[in-house]
């Protein structure tokens, strides 16, 4: 059985004669967004079935026209198997031909700003730019990530006026930031 509902539309038109007004009878089809957190808990399952520990769902959006994104992530990176085995069970729960969606399962992009802790952790030791709510930015080597408390630290190497020298010493400075005060925190890319 195909869910979905019919908005009607009634137009009035007058004809000739004006007082023998017709109406006519619009109407469309509307097929209804794929239930979200379905959706989330099929891929999470799917994701649990892949046998790969360090998979993770880091987003799933659903636009009214059904147009469905699912982005996953891995400590080692994303491998095409995950994306067809999570792309099979999304199918295998929400049949394509009773349901219109298109769908699209891939890894996230290398510089899409960070949406859930697991990003975080898999980033320890790497380079990140860090854009706060009150527009500081931070560039540096995000060493600690406090799962409980939502928190990390990222090392940012800084010149300090020691004591007794006559130069300034480049020191490495911990920042501390609550991922609630950051605006984005995305993976640096290094060129050198």
């Amino acid at each position: 059985m195909q869910r979905g509902r019919i908005c009607c539309n009634f137009a009035q038109t007058s004809g000739s004669e004006g007082a023998g007004a017709s109406s006519d009878f619009v109407y469309h089809a509307y097929n209804p967004m794929l239930d979200k957190q379905e959706l989330t808990e099929t891929i999470n399952r799917a994701i649990g079935e892949t046998g790969d520990g360090d998979l993770f769902l880091v987003g799933v959006n659903v636009t009214p026209d059904n147009r469905v994104t699912v982005e996953i992530d891995a400590a080692g990176g994303v491998d095409i198997e995950a994306c067809v085995a999570i792309t099979q069970a999304i199918r295998g729960q929400f049949d394509p031909e009773k349901e219109d969606y298109e769908l699209e399962v891939g890894s996230v992009g290398l510089t899409t700003p960070f949406k859930v802790i697991e990003q975080y952790v898999k980033n320890i030791g790497n380079q990140v730019d860090v854009l706060t709510r009150d527009g500081r930015k931070v560039h540096g080597r995000l060493i600690e990530v406090n799962t409980a408390d939502m928190r990390f630290t990222v090392e940012v190497p800084t010149k300090v006026k020691e004591e007794g020298m006559k130069r300034p010493v480049l020191t490495d400075v911990q920042h501390e930031f609550a991922i609630a005060d950051c605006k984005s925190v995305t993976y640096a890319i290094d060129f050198k």
